[in-house]
């Protein structure tokens, strides 16, 4: 499952309590209001928290595929250089003895 439906879904949890906990309460409506603004932080701060290990997770993975992508081409230029020398070999082998 992808991050971006983990943060997604945490929301929409979020949303159906609260939604739920105004429909079902049993206590006045100046209560109930006290008890979703001490929630409401808690939640907060736990979204705030999966939100900040997500781009965390995404950073390392993008740093990752930065360092193989360098990599890569590091080991392309190589090798071009390799072949280069190569068709250049052969063919000043190949002038050299026709003159």
């Amino acid at each position: 499952m992808s991050s971006g439906k983990v943060v997604l879904g945490v929301l929409a949890g979020l949303a159906a309590g609260a939604l739920l906990g105004i429909l079902l309460a049993p206590d006045k409506g100046s209560e109930t209001r006290k008890k979703l603004k001490g929630n409401a932080g808690d939640y907060a701060e736990e979204l705030k928290k999966k939100l900040n290990k997500f781009v965390e997770t995404v950073t390392d993975k993008f740093e990752s595929a930065k360092a193989e992508a360098y990599d890569l081409v590091e080991t392309g230029k190589s090798k071009v250089l390799g072949v280069k020398k190569e068709i250049s070999s052969t063919v000043d082998g190949k002038f050299t003895n026709q003159f």
